[in-house]
């Protein structure tokens, strides 16, 4: 999500531009404070992707950050909503040439939602088809307990040559992380999957030049509040510990890794 120059005055420091740090996934409009939160990116530098629910919600977030240098918005289709909202797959279908990015999609076999998931699985391959005729899209990936599920949709119906994918919170085990790692996919790591011994193995066994920070917020929560995205530089901290490594190596990697995961291909 590197910075566009701003609209107001000339910038003649090109660092000026470029994010210090990645939030690859978070709702954004999820906050009571939407445009505060915003122009928070924008402060602190913070690269963030701000993912939607509903392809209803599209237009609203991309109008308030339009003007942002930081901020990029992501056209989505929840699959925890897709028990009643499978129709509006065809809105995402004809609003997808407007942007690069697609997400929150993906699927979700929690006991909450496995009754609908067949029909999410309907709806995730036909956006999965779509992004792949299009081609250059970056998708935010919802798996939970459905990772091999997931991995199947992307290699059945989006190849590597044809769109990118990270996958969001992955909680998979080492052998799904192997094969989505073999399959092209990014991982993004939160604070909340940092907090669990099961999961901080996990995410020291996968490529390094392969992961992102996001924070999900406001879903998860940091001393009681809800995390919001210049809380990233603490999980590039927790991150750094856990491969252990510097903070600052950790925070250009994962500029790097974002660099990387956006590379226009030939």
């Amino acid at each position: 999500l590197p910075g566009r120059r701003a609209r107001q005055a000339p910038v003649n420091d090109e660092d000026a531009m470029r994010p210090a740090w990645v939030d690859f996934h978070c709702h954004l409009d999820l906050y009571p404070d939407h445009e505060a939160v915003i122009a928070e990116c924008d402060r602190a530098a913070v690269a963030t992707l701000a993912v939607t629910t509903t392809p209803k919600a599209w237009a609203r977030n991309r109008e308030l950050a339009a003007r942002s240098e930081h901020v990029r918005v992501a056209l989505g289709l929840h699959p925890q909503v897709v028990a009643d909202r499978a129709d509006e797959v065809s809105l995402v279908e004809r609003l997808l040439a407007e942007t690069r990015y697609v997400g929150e999609v993906g699927l979700d076999a929690g006991p909450r939602f496995y009754k609908s998931f067949a029909e999410q699985q309907r709806v995730f391959d036909r956006i999965l088809r779509a992004c792949a005729e299009q081609g250059g899209k970056v998708l935010t990936i919802h798996s939970v307990r459905a990772v091999s599920k997931v991995l199947d949709s992307l290699e059945r119906n989006l190849p590597q040559d044809r769109g990118r994918a990270v996958l969001h919170w992955f909680t998979g085990s080492a052998a799904e992380a192997r094969r989505a790692a073999e399959s092209g996919c990014f991982f993004s790591i939160n604070a909340e999957m940092l907090r669990s011994e099961k999961h901080r193995s996990l995410v020291a066994e996968l490529p390094i030049d392969r992961l992102l920070t996001e924070t999900d917020g406001p879903f998860v929560t940091v001393d009681g509040r809800p995390v919001r995205p210049p809380d990233v530089a603490s999980t590039v901290e927790g991150l750094a510990s856990v491969r252990g490594t510097d903070a600052g190596i950790m925070a250009r990697q994962v500029l790097a890794n974002l660099s990387e995961l956006l590379r226009e291909r030939a």
